[in-house]
């Protein structure tokens, strides 16, 4: 396994901005992750983690240590047990497998599954899911148990050992999550679930700026009201600084219109904040995560 130096990270998030890594590596298999534990630790480096990254902003001033990237740790085996669907997969594999598995069962997480961009393992650290009220609408609904590679070994933790809450999972910590399982009842079916798919994907592309670099919702929703429309209701909709824009289209997303700095990002992130708090008192909290040197 190549472990680079100086790894431009631009064109390995959503958001298509951010500096270099220091040091990088693609591990393809358990074996390489331990492999690239083992040189961090030798050389007394810190390990930064980065799948899709489809939910968090990088640095300008890129990452220190080393960053070991899942987006080929893939391998993924399905079969029924005690009448579900369980499908072992590994971190790096997309929730766009998964999607096409619930698809072939007819089953409902297909839904959700289509909704969500990313990896399987963000989706399980930020318990990622939809805002529409379906069942099943989090991973916490799905997921069985999950692997932790820690100090070259792997630990396993059922549902029940994790703790769940609104877009977070806690309780596997410190580690490299590394495989899950996710599982579904095989009954009921829901035989019209393509065509259910195929009418959200069309809604999103109406009412998402899909066309354009973005990581998805940026703040969490502080329920019962949404992040959107507060900022909406704020006048930010449109609102830029640089290359970074509140969307037109929704605006709990900010884009990249071409050009943006990650720091752009963050300076827009922050005025949403405090104008939202100015005016309504509430204090939204994001979604996503700040990787590599901040001031």
């Amino acid at each position: 396994m190549e472990i680079k130096s100086g790894h431009s990270l631009a064109n390995l998030n959503s958001w298509k901005v951010g500096g270099e890594a220091e040091y990088f590596c693609t591990p393809s298999n358990i074996d390489e992750c331990i492999e690239a534990h083992n040189w961090a630790a030798s050389k007394k480096l810190a390990v930064t983690y980065l799948g899709l990254g489809s939910n968090v902003l990088i640095s300008d001033k890129g990452i220190k240590g080393l960053v070991i990237c899942t987006r080929k740790l893939k391998a993924i085996h399905h079969y029924e047990e005690e009448g579900k669907l369980k499908i072992e997969c590994m971190a790096g594999n997309t929730k766009m497998e998964l999607l096409k598995l619930f698809l072939k069962y007819e089953l409902s997480p297909a839904l959700m599954f289509a909704g969500i961009p990313g990896d399987i393992g963000g989706g399980v650290v930020m318990n990622a899911g939809i805002s529409e009220k379906l069942e099943p609408r989090e991973f916490e609904e799905v997921v069985e148990w999950v692997e932790v590679l820690r100090d070259g070994e792997i630990h396993r933790y059922q549902h029940k050992d994790l703790e769940w809450t609104y877009r977070h999972c806690h309780g596997w910590e410190p580690g490299m999550l590394v495989k899950a399982c996710i599982s579904w009842p095989l009954e009921p079916k829901t035989p019209e679930i393509k065509k259910l798919v195929k009418e959200a994907n069309q809604t999103r592309l109406k009412k998402q700026p899909l066309e354009l670099p973005s990581c998805g919702s940026v703040f969490k929703n502080p329920l019962p009201q949404h992040s959107g429309r507060l900022i909406e209701e704020a006048g930010l909709k449109g609102h830029s600084i640089g290359g970074a824009q509140v969307s037109e289209k929704h605006a709990n997303f900010i884009v990249n219109t071409g050009n943006a700095t990650a720091s752009e990002m963050r300076s827009l992130i922050e005025l949403v904040q405090k104008t939202v708090h100015e005016k309504f008192k509430v204090q939204l909290q994001t979604e996503v995560r700040y990787l590599g040197l901040w001031d």
